[in-house]
């Protein structure tokens, strides 16, 4: 079943590459290449157009105009969206203990518990290449993945990506995300990334945790990446709709409000 995910995610990574530089696409040349039939293709298609990312065509399709865009909710740099990212990641890094080993997505508010882990033997994997750069404890043995580099996130995606996840397990996992609904839909704006996302879930023994600022909470992307009921904790902030909140909180999540630090 893996193989067989992993086999489908790598056709639909290709025709989305081929739609962004060429903007669309044809079922018949796609089959060719790609050595699949054009039902498969059509297919492939079809979930697209459902997802909003093509509008379909007799024999093909068309990209929708910024479909392909990166995530929007990692393009906001306001001083309070940041402050909502830093309290969050004080509060996940107070969850990890001596001699963990954690898997930190390629979320802004993933990374920045790197800045909060100290004093601590742990061993932070993640596919975010950012993380070179970041100031870290030298107790903090980093792991990155590898793969094929996001030049416009420096995440790293794809098969390799996949395939080292696959030999690794974690303790816990923290996970940021664009959006998470009432119903516990748990999802991402960047199709690249889903696979990657729910295998750093599906990898990890221990606690589940999923970052989400107040603008993530009730909100709805794209690509699905996990459900509520796989999660062991939410942390948000103190702006968050409590009224959603409390529809999650009876999915049988640990949710931590993260409180918002005052500036004099």
């Amino acid at each position: 079943m893996k193989n067989k995910k992993g086999v489908i995610y790598k056709r639909k990574q290709e025709i989305l590459r081929e739609l962004h530089e060429n903007k669309k696409v044809l079922v018949d040349d796609l089959a060719k290449a790609l050595h699949v039939s054009p039902i498969t293709i059509r297919r492939d298609l079809d979930e697209f157009q459902s997802e909003g990312i093509v509008e379909r065509f007799y024999g093909g399709a068309s990209l929708v105009e910024g479909a392909l865009a990166e995530d929007p909710s990692e393009q906001d740099s306001s001083d309070q969206n940041q402050s909502c990212k830093e309290s969050i990641a004080r509060e996940a890094a107070a969850l990890v203990t001596e001699g963990d080993t954690i898997f930190l997505n390629s979320s802004s508010t993933a990374l920045l518990l790197l800045k909060y882990l100290k004093g601590k033997r742990v061993t932070v994997i993640t596919n975010n290449g950012n993380a070179l750069h970041m100031e870290t404890d030298p107790l903090i043995e980093l792991v990155l993945t590898g793969g094929e580099v996001n030049q416009y996130k420096k995440s790293m995606v794809g098969d390799f990506a996949l395939q080292m996840l696959r030999k690794l397990r974690a303790d816990k996992c923290f996970i940021g995300v664009s959006g998470i609904n009432e119903l516990g839909e748990i999802t991402t704006a960047v199709l690249q990334e889903t696979m990657i996302n729910s295998l750093m879930i599906e990898q990890t023994k221990g606690m589940k945790v999923i970052l989400a600022d107040h603008t993530k909470i009730g909100s709805q992307n794209n690509f699905v990446i996990a459900s509520l009921n796989q999660i062991t904790h939410l942390i948000t902030d103190e702006e968050a709709d409590s009224r959603i909140l409390s529809a999650l909180k009876r999915q049988n999540v640990s949710i931590l409000a993260a409180p918002l630090e005052t500036k004099e």
